[in-house]
């Protein structure tokens, strides 16, 4: 991947939508990524619900509010350039963030579905300690997930999927093999995966964040 603001693909140039506690005077920041016909807005509105002060919020926006254009079960090419786009604007909030002065390890990544398969993705792409990894409805991206293919260490980060086992767009395979390279990766794992909920964020998913949230200061 290139390095912090050197790409030029179709999500840079984008907007980065800020909110919670002004980064200057924050403690931690959540990087929040919004899922397919969605923007930055919308998903700064759903993270008001496990928001406490002292926390940066830092939502990029994808060209045309879709990060990639096919399934992210697609062949990789497929979505690209969209998909390396995506994860370098990824790179560039959590740089953002950092550049400010909240420490890497207070960086939290969180995304709903197209956007929890790109968080995903970028911390099992980009393995360091990080604050906390969070997919709603999302799981690595490919037509096949090889574990073998993952290495690095993610240091014990926090992270958590969360899926239903009926979901129209993730199915529940995705979501256990996606665990599974987390664990590799020495990610400290929590998956929950509910019945019938389809697909969405539920009360339970949003309580667990929270908790990681509050964890972060």
């Amino acid at each position: 991947m290139s390095s912090h603001g050197t790409a030029d693909g179709p999500h840079q140039g984008q907007p980065l939508v800020t909110g919670g506690t002004d980064l200057a005077d924050a403690g931690a920041a959540m990087v929040l990524v919004h899922g397919r016909g969605a923007t930055a807005q919308s998903i700064l509105t759903m993270a008001e619900t496990f928001h406490r002060p002292g926390v940066a919020l830092l939502a990029p926006q994808a060209a045309n509010g879709t990060w990639y254009p096919r399934s992210f079960l697609e062949r990789v090419e497929l979505n690209e350039p969209g998909r390396t786009s995506g994860l370098q604007a990824v790179e560039d909030a959590i740089a953002t963030a950092t550049d400010a002065g909240v420490p890497l390890e207070k960086v939290l990544v969180l995304g709903f579905s197209q956007g929890g398969c790109l968080a995903s993705e970028y911390v099992a792409r980009n393995p360091r300690r990080y604050g906390g990894a969070v997919a709603f409805s999302g799981g690595l991206i490919g037509r096949e997930i090889d574990p073998a293919e993952f290495e690095g260490d993610l240091a014990g980060t926090p992270y958590f999927v969360g899926c239903s086992d009926s979901d129209p767009h993730i199915p529940v395979e995705r979501v256990h093999v996606t665990a599974e390279v987390m664990q590799k990766l020495n990610a400290d794992v929590e998956k929950r995966v509910y019945e019938g909920m389809g697909h969405g964020v539920n009360e339970d998913e949003e309580e667990y964040v929270d908790g990681m949230v509050a964890d972060l200061l």
